[in-house]
């Protein structure tokens, strides 16, 4: 045994020691093949429960035809007639998930999955390192380069190289395995199930050097070969070995997306949380309760001071209070209200509540959530008839008999009073920055963004990962049907699964009926990344959200209900604006009482110092509303009784 061999395994004994559960690929393949093995009747029954949940569930399944040409339903049909044919030669556990994870991932859909059973659940398999893309001018043209951005450095020294203390942050890549390093990444991207080119390259470079086992067979190789040029222009050669690690064992995963009927890519949530755990900065400023979800700070730009927010996921288990945390840290003293950038690339989703209830908080309108369809089938109707939740869908879908409707009617999941019933708090402009990695309820809250017209979504690629769907699992059909039922789920063998999007996402406003799926959401601007936003937080990005903000107008408003002798409310409100945007300052304030027009204060030089409107009623009584509108008699802020 060599030297290296021999401190490959002594340091992977330390990391055991350190409490992580983490084996080299080689070895734990050795043991998963016979671990992973199915019967023929066991890969029956996972054939015939995935034809089942795609011919009757499945909400996308026209479109996807349409779209990518593609027939899974006929695909599974001929892997159950060779399962079933007698003498028929019975191939690998190995080869039988390939298939299937080849017939999902033909669909180009994150909400609809195989996921693999035991040994590869909860395992993911990585490389100490992330990679990164960034853009340079050169002759008016971009040029995409890419570069090592995060080291696991308890782990780099497994590699093999010259110099492998110049393997750092900041490093160019040329090669992966001999392959120039933007084409593995296409090859990659290749057997993702991005929903547009751009989804799809962006997935293959953010599952490059993390791949989690449950959605994704393990790498081919062993180890990897990366060509790179050091800070000092030396081109070098590292290998690394493939590890494969167990987070759930060390770290407890959320394991919310299983019980939750949501709006998630999981395997991006999977991702992201191996990077929490190995590749975090440990300059982050977050809070103990929703680490795992946002971050808030104050970033300086020209001398101006911004807020700038980082949401990572919806993922909560109370939305409620996710949003009252949120609410509170926007409008904590000291936090900038001269403008909001919130920030969500790379989120994969959540709960579609969480989402759609925060949008409020940004704009003085009210705000239309997004409507959702189930495909018409007899086992959506019974669905839909034995849940109360669902009664509102039941009547289309029965309807669809008789008019030949393939989607039933839309409503929304979270209510319109849910969607409203706290108000704008936050007055100062917002922005919105997305990337393709941006999926699910985080393609959900940048459309209630564009669609409620609440501001600009600045993006680092040209559209979200444009997944419209909320998410069920396969339990969830156990669960959703009676147990005389011609429609059974049967349970699925060594911890299988499977995952289908089960209603569409539609949107409203001025796209309403517009299908949210493989379409997402496009940028009002666009920002290439720069070497600099990949090294210093974000700079370059940053600073052009800030210049997009700082044109902007900045409102405040404050209305609270005083007693003396008289009930009396006491509002006060300051418009600060361009010179050449003056009829944008407010003209006037509109006090609504129980729901009725009550007083109007007129602006001054775009601003109500203080007034203070007599009510004439008993405190617990009132219900008020203060509107802001400008001289082109558009709402630009408001408040309310809480």
């Amino acid at each position: 045994m060599s030297d290296k061999e021999t401190g490959g395994r002594a340091k992977l004994r330390e990391i055991g020691q350190a409490g992580y559960s983490m084996v080299p690929l080689a070895k734990f393949l050795a043991h998963a093949e016979k671990r992973s093995s199915l019967s023929r009747r066991e890969r029956l029954r996972i054939v015939d429960q995935a034809l089942q949940l795609l011919e009757m569930n499945y909400v996308h399944l026209p479109l996807k035809r349409a779209m990518h040409a593609v027939d899974p339903v006929q695909r599974l049909k001929l892997l159950k007639f060779r399962l079933e044919t007698k003498g028929s030669t019975l191939e690998s556990g190995m080869h039988f998930h390939k298939r299937m994870l080849e017939i999902f991932a033909s669909l180009r859909d994150l909400h609809t999955l195989y996921l693999l059973p035991d040994p590869f659940k909860s395992q993911t398999a990585f490389l100490p390192f992330l990679i990164e893309q960034y853009f340079e001018k050169h002759r008016n043209n971009l040029i995409d380069k890419f570069l090592i951005t995060r080291v696991a450095n308890e782990f780099i020294n497994l590699g093999e190289g010259p110099e492998l203390t110049q393997f750092e942050p900041g490093v160019e890549v040329f090669y992966w395995n001999g392959i120039r390093i933007k084409r593995a990444i296409e090859i990659n991207g290749e057997s993702q199930a991005g929903s547009n080119p751009e989804a799809r390259f962006a997935r293959g470079l953010d599952n490059l050097t993390i791949r989690p086992l449950e959605t994704s067979l393990p790498p081919d190789e062993k180890w990897v070969e990366i060509t790179y040029q050091t800070k000092h222009q030396q081109t070098l050669t590292a290998k690394f070995e493939w590890l494969v690690y167990n987070p759930d064992e060390k770290h407890g995963a959320n394991l919310i997306h299983r019980k939750k009927r949501a709006a998630i890519d999981i395997k991006k949530t999977k991702i992201n949380q191996l990077k929490r755990h190995f590749f975090s900065p440990t300059d982050v400023r977050v809070r103990k309760r929703f680490e795992e979800n946002f971050y808030a700070e104050s970033r300086k730009i020209n001398g101006r001071e911004f807020g700038y927010i980082r949401l990572f996921s919806f993922e909560v288990e109370k939305s409620d209070d996710f949003v009252t945390e949120f609410k509170r840290v926007i409008t904590s003293p000291g936090f900038p209200q001269q403008g909001l950038i919130i920030d969500v690339r790379g989120n994969g989703g959540g709960r579609i509540r969480a989402g759609e209830r925060l949008l409020q908080l940004f704009t003085p309108r009210r705000i239309k959530p997004e409507l959702f369809e189930f495909i018409n089938s007899p086992v959506n109707l019974e669905i839909c008839r034995r849940d109360r939740v669902y009664q509102p869908w039941a009547d289309s879908i029965a309807e669809a008999v008789v008019t030949g409707a393939t989607y039933s009617l839309g409503f929304p999941i979270t209510s319109e009073k849910e969607c409203n019933n706290i108000g704008q708090v936050y007055y100062g402009p917002v922005i919105l920055i997305t990337d393709a990695l941006s999926y699910s309820t985080t393609d959900m809250f940048a459309a209630g963004f564009q669609d409620n017209e609440i501001g600009e979504i600045l993006g680092t690629s040209d559209n979200t990962g444009a997944g419209g769907a909320n998410v069920w699992w396969y339990e969830n059909f156990m669960n959703a049907v009676s147990r005389t039922s011609i429609y059974r789920f049967a349970p699925l063998p060594r911890n299988a699964d499977l995952v289908i999007a089960m209603r569409r996402s539609i949107r409203v406003g001025r796209r309403e009926g517009r299908p949210l799926e493989e379409l997402g959401i496009a940028p009002d601007q666009r920002h290439y990344m720069t070497k600099r936003d990949l090294l210093n937080r974000n700079v370059d990005l940053v600073s052009q959200a800030a210049r997009f903000l700082a044109t902007k107008p900045i409102y405040s408003l404050s209305a609270e209900l005083v007693t003396d002798k008289k009930y009396a409310l006491r509002v006060a409100a300051t418009s600060k604006v361009r010179p050449r945007d003056k009829k944008k300052r407010i003209a006037r304030i509109d006090i609504f009482v129980d729901g009725r027009h009550h007083k109007t204060v007129s602006a001054q030089n775009g601003a109500v110092r203080q007034a203070t409107v007599s009510l004439d009623k008993a405190m617990g009584d009132v219900e008020w509303r203060v509107e802001a509108v400008d001289h082109n008699n558009i709402l630009v802020a408001a408040a309310r009784s809480r």
